[in-house]
């Protein structure tokens, strides 16, 4: 089987330069291209059968509507996007392949399993807070983990995330509203990222977390990701499809 050729968006980046480091060491990926601010996209994707994105949504839209156009598939890790740029993914992906997932770690997404099988058994008398920490340089609050966290709970219970989330808390808030998904954020120093979703009931906690110490998780998942995507030839999916926890 020939290499995969996979391309790179935000390349000079943090995120970027570890996906770059990743194909190079893996024996069946190569990468074809590299995108950074005002780079060519015609010629940094004319290779290429996979466009990883980490970047930001403007970026990513942007990235999208070409690879869509052209028949590449998309790996999206990028977080933060309105509806509008979750309506353009769907729409994209009806003309090429993409998975979209605010975080591609293997061990996340285990955890999103867990917490779904968890929320199904913990569905009253337990109250449900996601408490998240990640570097000072993040720009997005809750992260997408969180988000998905959130969406996944409320799923399993039946509830629908936009209605029952609280972002925060200040003054006389009142006594908790047993029905709603609390957030808390932290930023600060280098934390890479940081994830606990809390249980509370009478007389006992109950605390699933996942701690990242570097981004190579990320990296690995991608990479997961794109070999999934290889013989796809359309359609939308999360990192739940590339590791068959769905069936589960």
């Amino acid at each position: 089987m020939s290499a995969l050729n996979i391309a790179v968006a935000g390349a000079s980046g943090r995120m970027g330069m570890m996906l770059i480091e990743a194909i190079g060491q893996s024996p069946d990926t190569v990468l074809s291209g590299a995108l950074d601010i005002g780079a060519d996209l015609a010629a940094q994707l004319s290779g290429a059968r996979v466009l990883i994105d980490f970047t930001r949504p403007e970026g990513t839209l942007n990235h999208l509507a070409y690879c869509a156009e052209h028949g590449i598939a998309m790996v999206i890790g990028t977080t933060g996007f309105d509806d509008a740029g979750k309506a353009a993914i769907r729409a994209a992906a009806e003309k090429t392949a993409i998975v979209f997932a605010p975080n591609m770690s293997v061990g996340v997404n285990v955890t999103l399993k867990l917490l779904e099988m968890a929320a199904k058994s913990f569905n009253e008398g337990y109250d449900i807070e996601i408490i998240e920490a990640h570097h000072r340089h993040k720009v997005d609050a809750p992260s997408g983990t969180a988000l998905q966290m959130g969406e996944v709970i409320a799923d399993a219970l039946g509830r629908d995330l936009k209605t029952c989330a609280v972002y925060g808390r200040e003054g006389v808030t009142g006594a908790r509203d047993p029905s709603t998904i609390g957030f808390a954020t932290i930023r600060g120093g280098d934390i890479v990222g940081d994830h606990t979703v809390l249980f509370a009931g009478d007389g006992e906690r109950i605390e699933i977390s996942h701690k990242s110490s570097s981004r190579v998780t990320y990296a690995h998942g991608a990479l997961r990701a794109a070999r999934f995507l290889a013989d796809k030839q359309s359609g939308l999916y999360d990192m739940q499809d590339v590791l068959n926890l769905k069936v589960l």
